[in-house]
């Protein structure tokens, strides 16, 4: 029994499906998915999570995973730029500094701007590889256990030791949003696992994220496994024994099994399972995590042929220094830092169809609605008074994007938003977080947790258990699997799809 069908939920349930096990996923939303989740806006299809994956070339280990759920082949996938997937901007700097795929085009992409720091860009390349290369799985099969001195590397000393120039050093950290922007504290393997990827391959899904979903449930239900959507977990039903024997749902509809994971956040699940029966230091522990920053998301659907399209992602930094822990904002000169990406039309994709600009933004902004709850399967109106909160918030994003690109205003056709509240609605991450919870570099084990829980056949996967993104969440789930079929099976699985 699969509790949530975000990604780690879905791949889980596959890999389990494929060994022949009964396997039901029960999801509370009206789309299957978590942060794969798209919605349709003007015919327009706009990612709410995954703007672009990495690692999906041959070889590299999205690929491998991929290959293995039986859903690469049917993936329609789009190459971004290669010689500059991401484009760093700052201020009024007319440049563009370019993350370029490939370790030696990122090099040389790189070099270009910053002729003296060569040999310190391949040896930040270098080391990038190292750091992921010691983390189990990320090679698909291997390493089974962590590197602890690899875990207490901090990202921003480790930058300062690659190279003394400040302008490269915001550069290389310009993609932080990736991870929620703390560059400060964050362990470096957290930047490494999530940049090395990139770098080695990016692409977008031709649209939207979704399709990974979907090409998930499809395989999920070729292998017999059962999953149902508006199927919200409201209890836990244990015997005397404490072991968990079954759930209920909110329409009151029980689903017995032998063994459980959980692909929800982990706050929920303590709710589900009652904090008298877990241990007073886990729950501590747990309780105090501090969320990632979550963030604010303006969509423009454009009229036809108005702004050429871009096949890169836009990083931007009202300053250099910003890059250091761009979720600490002031209100009044918000938006300070935003992604931006565009979606190609589809009759003519030398223009831009849309635009996806995301910021940082606090739940304390919206707190006053928290009570509120708007879903395609829950809806309800959040009130005048938001309505104009969002649409302040889109007019000054708005004009940060104008200095970016002139006239904007009178290409755009039509703009939505959505909030933390959206997030969290939608996703079901405690205050609408992107990513989990904040890692550091201090202490990287307080936020890794086992995914064997002390109840014994209640197992975690998801962005909470140890990393986020697509590759974070695939690796957790083949984790998760082989907690329960078997290291060795899990390996010797993998190990002849690699020797195909």
């Amino acid at each position: 029994m699969i509790i949530g069908s975000g990604l780690g939920g879905l791949v889980s349930a596959l890999i389990l499906a494929k060994e022949g096990l009964k396997v039901c996923v029960l999801e509370k939303n009206n789309q299957y998915g978590g942060n794969l989740q798209t919605f349709s806006r003007d015919k327009l299809i706009f990612d709410t999570g995954v703007h672009y994956l990495g690692g999906l070339s041959k070889g590299q280990n999205l690929h491998q995973f991929f290959s293995y759920l039986e859903i690469m082949n049917d993936l329609e996938l789009h190459k971004m730029d290669v010689d500059g997937y991401d484009k760093i901007t700052f201020g009024d700097d007319e440049i563009e500094y370019p993350h370029a795929q490939g370790y030696e085009n990122f090099v040389h992409q790189l070099s270009k701007y910053f002729p003296n720091e060569k040999e310190n860009l391949e040896n930040y390349c270098e080391e990038i590889q190292r750091v992921c290369n010691q983390f189990p799985r990320y090679n698909v099969v291997g390493k089974d256990h962590y590197n602890e001195e690899i875990l207490h590397l901090n990202t921003k000393r480790f930058i300062e030791s690659i190279t003394s120039n400040t302008k490269l050093q915001s550069v290389l950290l310009g993609s932080n949003f990736l991870y929620a922007g703390d560059s400060e504290n964050i362990p470096f393997h957290v930047h490494a696992l999530t940049v090395n990827s990139y770098m080695q391959s990016a692409y977008k899904c031709v649209k939207g994220g979704s399709q990974i979903s979907k090409l998930l449930i499809r395989k999920l239900r070729e292998y017999g496994a059962e999953v149902y959507k508006h199927a919200e977990v409201s209890e836990f039903i244990f015997n005397e024994k404490n072991a968990l024997i079954a759930v209920k749902t909110k329409a009151g509809k029980e689903y017995a099994a032998k063994q459980f994971i959980s692909n929800i956040e982990i706050r929920s699940l303590i709710t589900l399972i009652g904090e008298q029966r877990l241990k007073k230091s886990f729950l501590n522990r747990v309780l105090s995590w501090e969320p990632v920053s979550s963030c604010f998301s303006v969509y423009l659907v454009l009229k036809p042929q108005s702004i050429p399209n871009f096949n890169h992602n836009i990083y931007h930094y009202s300053s250099e220094n910003l890059v250091w822990n761009a979720y600490r904002y002031d209100k009044n000169s918000w938006p300070e830092t935003y992604m931006l990406s565009s979606t190609p039309s589809t009759s003519h994709p030398e223009f831009a169809e849309s635009l996806t600009a995301i910021s940082y933004m606090d739940f304390a902004e919206v707190k006053a609605w928290q009570k509120t709850v708007n879903t395609v399967v829950e809806e309800h109106e959040r009130g005048e008074q938001y309505e104009k909160f969002k649409q302040e918030k889109a007019e000054k994003m708005i004009d940060a994007l104008e200095k970016k690109i002139p006239n904007l205003r009178q290409s755009i056709k039509k703009v939505y938003t959505s909030s933390p509240l959206s997030y969290r609605d939608y996703i079901g991450s405690f205050e609408g977080n992107m990513y989990g919870y904040i890692k550091s570099s201090e202490n990287p084990l307080k936020t890794m947790v086992s995914p064997r829980t002390k109840i014994n056949n209640l197992f975690l996967t998801g962005q909470s258990v140890n990393m986020h993104g697509i590759l974070g969440c695939t690796i957790g789930a083949f984790n998760t699997c082989a907690e329960i079929l078997g290291k060795e099976l899990v390996d010797e699985r993998l190990t002849q799809m690699i020797n195909k």
